[in-house]
């Protein structure tokens, strides 16, 4: 791609864009921030590490909307983050005013791009940002799955001693305590989980990835997690930027699938270079539709207070 911008120069946006331009995903970078410090500063130390990193990309930051001309992916990590004891969803009506905003900025700078949801809590700020440009629901897509899937592998890792790197997760519903851990779809090299760790492991497993950021916000105190979120947005905008047609979990708008219309919610889907390709209809079990119906239900619960 030539250009991607990121909007919320945090931890998160922060991290992503030393990703991006390290990795040179994309000619330019473009980092924006209502606090116009905080985003040129970012950019300033970025391309301070470029000749270290031996990278190229063009990197550059502030606050004014029009450094989103001409983006091909716009990645949206601004808003107010969670504090310990809070959910994703008691952020939801701060972040959905700050959200409005960008959205409109987006319309007005870049109105043929990609857009990225990483704002909390995602599954439904992902539904009001496609409600509110009315594009395509290829081209609006939110990031959640792909990190729970790798909290998962490393949980998996921790307990089984083998390779994360031989460790093949799944995870669907919402980015929240309602999520669902699918261990019947998850794999160590091809092999099923179920002849490495007992359910009671599972289970453990499975209730670590639902709190996995929880945990590591009341570690932190005074940060959520920013490592692993940015290398889930990394690793989706790779293959949309290789076209690599890649199967990832990620927050797609329903329009049938899984028996769902009119809401979003994690699932398996084909990314690449037009966004969201296909979206994978999995043959849940009972067990599996019911945990996945209760977390859309959820994620329904907070669209219905938009």
């Amino acid at each position: 791609m030539n250009k991607i911008s990121i909007i919320g120069a945090g931890r998160v946006g922060e991290s992503t864009a030393q990703i991006l331009a390290q990795r040179e995903m994309c000619h330019e970078v473009a980092l924006l921030d209502v606090r116009d410090g905080a985003a040129a500063g970012a950019a300033l130390d970025i391309r301070q590490s470029a000749a270290l990193h031996r990278f190229d990309c063009r990197v550059t930051g502030g606050s004014d909307p029009a450094l989103l001309a001409n983006s091909d992916l716009v990645i949206v990590t601004a808003g107010s983050p969670r504090k310990p004891g809070m959910s994703r969803s008691d952020v939801l009506n701060v972040n959905r005013a700050v959200i409005d905003t960008i959205v409109d900025q987006v319309l007005e700078h870049a109105p043929d791009c990609l857009l990225l949801m990483v704002t909390n809590p995602v599954d439904v700020l992902t539904w009001h940002v496609w409600k509110r440009t009315g594009w395509d629901r290829r081209r609006v897509f939110g990031q959640a799955g792909v990190l729970d899937a790798a909290r998962m592998a490393s949980f998996m890792a921790e307990k089984t001693g083998i390779s994360v790197r031989d460790i093949h997760t799944m995870v669907i519903g919402g980015h929240g305590d309602s999520m669902v851990p699918l261990t019947r779809f998850s794999t160590i090299n091809g092999l099923p989980v179920t002849a490495f760790v007992d359910q009671e492991t599972i289970e453990h497993i499975n209730e670590k990835t639902r709190h996995g950021g929880a945990e590591v916000l009341e570690m932190r105190q005074h940060s959520s997690a920013y490592n692993a979120p940015a290398a889930a947005v990394a690793t989706m905008v790779d293959a949309i930027n290789s076209n690599r047609d890649r199967l990832l979990p990620c927050v797609c708008v329903l329009e049938g699938e899984y028996g769902q219309r009119n809401t979003t919610a994690g699932v398996p889907a084909i990314l690449g270079r037009q966004g969201i390709m296909k979206i994978i209809d999995l043959p849940l079990d009972e067990t599996e539709r019911t945990g996945f119906q209760a977390s859309v239900d959820s994620i329904l619960e907070d669209i219905r207070q938009l």
